[in-house]
């Protein structure tokens, strides 16, 4: 049998040799392999030679320590691979990529069976698809998503019946632009609820808080972050567009 053992003091050939010598004089060791570096005796046994009479064959060189080899520290466990920060991205966001993914479908679908590509007819059917599968969800559980949306919202905050409101002020946005209803208003209208809705979404991201996003009601838990940003600024931006191309 074959046991490791530490050994400090060694400094050169000669104490490695030294060591050597005086370990295969022990009664039981049949072989010494002695390193500097590491600073290991690796001892082959025909019986079992407890440590102190180790340390007892070494007492004439008391600059030599032979003790148990330290047990190595566990491996730090490696950092997440990106396939890893991929899959639990999109396991936690899987729900607002998928609504996203259908109506992006959908609307695209439509414009490709049309005649031509109308990029404002698009974003006026891609905006109703948007508020009214997202006002859906948050009449789920009116009182539920009310009192997710006053924990971020600049409005909801100060008057928690805003958070009642919202949903069915999104469903008539939706339906506002799938019948392309007076689109001034509707767009203008869209571009001031959106935007002032941005603003709380803004502070929560910079105060580093965590906050559920309300986006989706209370049915699904999203965690606040930059995607409730982008879906936001889009709503923007697409009113803007909108707006300025009227």
């Amino acid at each position: 049998m074959t046991h490791e053992f530490s050994i400090t003091g060694m400094t050169c050939g000669s104490c490695v040799a030294n060591v050597k010598k005086t370990l295969e004089r022990v009664p039981g060791i049949t072989a010494a392999r002695v390193s500097l570096d590491p600073p290991i005796a690796s001892l082959d046994m025909d019986r079992h030679v407890g440590l102190d009479e180790l340390k007892a064959a070494l007492k004439d060189y008391p600059k030599y320590q032979i003790g148990e080899v330290p047990a190595k520290a566990a491996k730090p466990a490696p950092p997440p691979v990106a396939l890893e920060e991929k899959e639990s991205f999109f396991k936690t966001y899987k729900p607002i990529l998928l609504v996203f993914g259908y109506i992006l479908g959908v609307t695209l679908l439509v414009e490709l069976v049309a005649d031509n590509f109308d990029g404002m007819r698009w974003m006026r059917h891609f905006m109703a698809g948007f508020f009214l599968v997202f006002s859906f969800f948050k009449l789920l559980d009116l009182p539920a998503f009310a009192m997710s949306y006053s924990s971020y919202d600049i409005v909801a905050r100060r008057w928690l019946g805003w958070g009642y409101v919202y949903p069915f002020v999104e469903l008539a946005f939706g339906l506002l632009f799938l019948t392309n209803f007076l689109p001034f208003f509707t767009n203008a209208a869209t571009l001031l609820v959106m935007g002032i809705s941005t603003v709380g979404v803004v502070q929560s991201l910079l105060a580093k808080r965590k906050f559920q996003c309300a986006c989706l009601g209370a049915v699904f838990s999203l965690p606040m972050s930059t995607i409730t940003l982008v879906e936001d600024l889009l709503m923007v931006g697409m009113a803007g567009a909108m707006l300025f191309l009227l």
